[in-house]
C-alpha cells in the first residue's frame, strides 16, 4: 500500500534531499520550500529513518482534507483511527504549523486539534493518551494551509540530526544534517581529500567519515515508530543489522583531515569520532588555519569560519578573512575551498574569486556556502580557476 511522507530539511537543501529519498527508495519525489515529499510503503519510513543524512524528520501523512474554522479542524482530526495507530498508553504530542491560514489562534487550533485526538481515544477505549511536551511517545504534526489540513504522524522522534554520539544536552553551532547537506553540495566523494580547518567540535568530519565508513545515520539510536502499532521488531532488526554488515573499515591512508587552533575543540572532535565509531578515518591536529599545510596536492576544503554578532567580533572578523584568503592561497593552491557562513561581507573580504554562492538557513539564519578553486599567487592577483564539475 502507497503511503505519504514529508521529510523536512534545512532551507536549501530540498534538492539533495530529493536526489537522497529517490536512492533510497522514494517516488512521486516532489522537493518544496522546507522538504520533500515522497511516497512508498511504510517499509520506507523504516529506511529513511535510518539512511537519510539530510532529512530532519519522516513525517506519515495519516489524514486531512478541506477546512474553514476549528469545527472543521476538529472533526478531520477526530475522523482517523487512531486507535490503530497506536495505543492509549503511549504518551502524546500536538503541534500544529500553518500557512496563511484563516484560524486566529494556533494556539487554540493546536487544543482542537489535541481534544480531536483524546476524545476519539476515549470514545473508544475509555481511556485518552496522556500529554508530554517535551519526550513524548507519539508525535502528531498538523500542517494548515489557506485551505487545507494535512495530518501527519512523526516515525522519527528525536529530530533525524541527533545521531546519538553527542551527550543529551550538548548542541552544535551546526547541525548533523546541515554539515552533511554541506558535503553534499560540494561533491566531495570518499577515496578524495578532505580538510576542515576550523573543526570546532567536528560536526562536518564526523559526517564526512560516517559517509566514508558507510555507516547509516540512524545506526545508533532509537525512532518514534519504534512506538507505533504497526511497528515489527524483527523487520527493524533485520533492517539495522544490513546496515551493520555494509560498514566499511578505515582505509590504511587516512584521506579525511581535522584541525583547529583551540585544543578543547580538538579534544571534542576526537571524543566525537570515537562515539560515533569512526576515529580511525580521520587524522585530527591542533594547528592554526593561517600556518597550517595542505595535507595533499589537491582536494576539498570545507569548513564553517567563525562569525561575529558583536560590533567588536565584526571588527576582529573583518581583519581575519583577509589573512584567511592569503593562506588559503598560498597553501592551499589547487584545492577547492567551501566556506559556510552568515556573514556576507565573508566573500570581499577573503579577497578570492568567488565562483558560486549557494544560499541555505542555518536554523533561521541567513547563510551562503562560498566556492573558491584556489591556485597560487597572492591574492592580489584575483586570477580564478574553473570551478569543479560533476
Amino acid at each position: 500500500m502507497v503511503e505519504r511522507y514529508f521529510a523536512p530539511c534545512p532551507r536549501g537543501l530540498e534538492a539533495a534531499l530529493s536526489n537522497e529519498l529517490t536512492h533510497i527508495g522514494g517516488t512521486d519525489v516532489v522537493p518544496t520550500d522546507g522538504g520533500v515529499a515522497f511516497a512508498g510503503d511504510l517499509a520506507l519510513a523504516l529506511q529513511a529513518n535510518l539512511e537519510s543524512r539530510l532529512a530532519s524528520r519522516i513525517l506519515w501523512r495519516v489524514g486531512g482534507g478541506t477546512y474553514r474554522n476549528e469545527k472543521d479542524l476538529y472533526a478531520l482530526v477526530h475522523a482517523i483511527d487512531w486507535h490503530r495507530l497506536f495505543k492509549p498508553e503511549r504518551t502524546l504530542r500536538v503541534d500544529v504549523a500553518a500557512t496563511r491560514s484563516p484560524l486566529a489562534s494556533l494556539e487554540f487550533a493546536t487544543l482542537r486539534a489535541k481534544d480531536a485526538v483524546c476524545d476519539r481515544f476515549r470514545a473508544e477505549h475509555g481511556v485518552r493518551p496522556s500529554i508530554d511536551k517535551r519526550a513524548p511517545d507519539v508525535r502528531v504534526h498538523v500542517y494548515l494551509t489557506e485551505h487545507d489540513a494535512l495530518v501527519y504522524l512523526d516515525t522519527s522522534g528525536e529530530p533525524l540530526f541527533k545521531r546519538g554520539y553527542r551527550r543529551e544536552a550538548e548542541e552544535a553551532p551546526l547541525r548533523e544534517n546541515l554539515a552533511a547537506g554541506l558535503l553534499a553540495l560540494t561533491r566531495w566523494m570518499p577515496g578524495e581529500t578532505l580538510l576542515d580547518p576550523m573543526c570546532g567540535s567536528g560536526t562536518i568530519v564526523v559526517e564526512a567519515a560516517m559517509i566514508a565508513a558507510s555507516r547509516a545515520p540512524g545506526l545508533k539510536r532509537t525512532f518514534g515508530f519504534q512506538k507505533l502499532a504497526w511497528y515489527d521488531g524483527p523487520s527493524w532488526q533485520r533492517l539495522r543489522q544490513k546496515a551493520q554488515d555494509r560498514l566499511r573499515n578505515a582505509p590504511d591512508s587516512v584521506m579525511i583531515f581535522a584541525s583547529d587552533i583551540d585544543r578543547a575543540a580538538i579534544a571534542k572532535t576526537q571524543s566525537h569520532l570515537t562515539a560515533a565509531q569512526v576515529k580511525d578515518f580521520v587524522a585530527v591536529e591542533c594547528a592554526d588555519v593561517l600556518t597550517r599545510d595542505a595535507p595533499a596536492a589537491s582536494g576539498v576544503l570545507v569548513t564553517n569560519p567563525p562569525y561575529g554578532v558583536r560590533l567588536s567580533d565584526q571588527e576582529r572578523l573583518a581583519a581575519f578573512y583577509p589573512l584567511l584568503g592569503d593562506a588559503l592561497k598560498r597553501r592551499f593552491a589547487g584545492w577547492t575551498a567551501y566556506l559556510f557562513s552568515g556573514d556576507m561581507r565573508l566573500a570581499k573580504l577573503l579577497g578570492l574569486k568567488v565562483v558560486k554562492r549557494t544560499p541555505l538557513y542555518n536554523g533561521a539564519l541567513d547563510c551562503r556556502l562560498f566556492e573558491v578553486p584556489l591556485r597560487a599567487g597572492s591574492v592580489r592577483e584575483g586570477a580564478v580557476l574553473k570551478s569543479r564539475t560533476d
